[in-house]
């Protein structure tokens, strides 16, 4: 009977503690279907959901609906995505492959740009930026990504080396003899390899620049060019009394894209976190 009662009692402590972990985002879920004056009365749902919301709040932006910030958004990721991608994997191939001249004191280099605080960088950047004449466009976000900079760049760098070190040379000897530059195994042999550790990157660069709001807020001025954080601090602001259930119906499907991209690449990301960490 004991031994009969433990794996019960484990599995309710388990569905017990995962309610306490999941009572906040409930809450947001039933808070999103309130009127502003139900806010406070008890209970998670509201007795009538108010489903118009989401259509309030998607259409509350005068002369902008969410469409248009979804698109800003979206365009900015694709592109410092791609950027990231191609920089890092570059970089991170030179590093781990090839020998050039001063390779471990350019490596110490960029160890420690990694334990460098963010917040030392933006007074320098944004007096670079607004000299070049970057200020409200997407260039401060993009650019950086193509010297394998940005947010995060130095990061997703040093995480590529460690899973590149990991694949045999071996394989880069016989794409030698086939008669593959080093681009070619680069591009042949590694990027195919190193696919786990790239979806983990993407994502990771995903969620970073989809949160990126202070970013956002020091070089976007234009309302056209808002992303969506910046359109969720135009609910809270743009309105006398505050129409809490609008902004937060919208701030739940701000939170949808990461969501499904997390879900379809779950198993990649796992898996470059894992291997990443033994191969290290």
């Amino acid at each position: 009977m004991t031994r009969s009662w433990k794996p019960l009692a484990r599995h309710m402590f388990m569905i017990l503690f995962s309610f306490v972990m999941i009572y906040p985002v409930l809450w947001w879920i039933g808070a999103s279907l309130k009127d502003s004056t139900e806010l406070t009365s008890p209970g998670i749902f509201p007795a009538v959901p108010k489903w118009s919301n989401f259509v309030e709040g998607w259409n509350s932006i005068p002369g902008h609906t969410f469409t248009d910030f979804y698109l800003n958004t979206f365009g900015l990721e694709i592109a410092v995505i791609a950027t990231t991608l191609v920089s890092c994997t570059l970089v991170a191939f030179g590093f781990a492959r090839l020998d050039f001249p001063l390779k471990g004191f350019w490596f110490s280099i960029l160890m420690l740009t990694l334990m460098m605080p963010g917040q030392v960088l933006i007074i320098p950047q944004y007096a670079l930026f607004y000299q070049l004449g970057w200020v409200n466009t997407y260039l401060p976000f993009i650019v950086p990504h193509m010297l394998a900079g940005g947010a995060g760049g130095t990061f997703f760098v040093f995480l590529l080396i460690q899973f590149i070190r990991g694949i045999p040379r071996e394989l880069d000897e016989s794409a030698k003899i086939d008669g593959c530059s080093w681009f070619g195994i680069y591009w042949r042999v590694v990027v195919p390899l190193t696919l786990p550790a790239i979806i983990t990157v993407m994502i990771f660069c995903f969620l970073w620049n989809w949160d990126d709001f202070l970013g956002h807020l020091l070089y976007l001025n234009t309302v056209d060019k808002y992303t969506v954080g910046l359109a969720l601090r135009m609910i809270n602001d743009s309105q006398s009394a505050q129409e809490w259930g609008q902004l937060l119906a919208m701030s739940l499907v701000s939170i949808f894209p990461a969501t499904i991209l997390f879900m379809f690449l779950q198993k990649y990301f796992v898996e470059g976190i894992a291997t990443t960490g033994i191969k290290g």
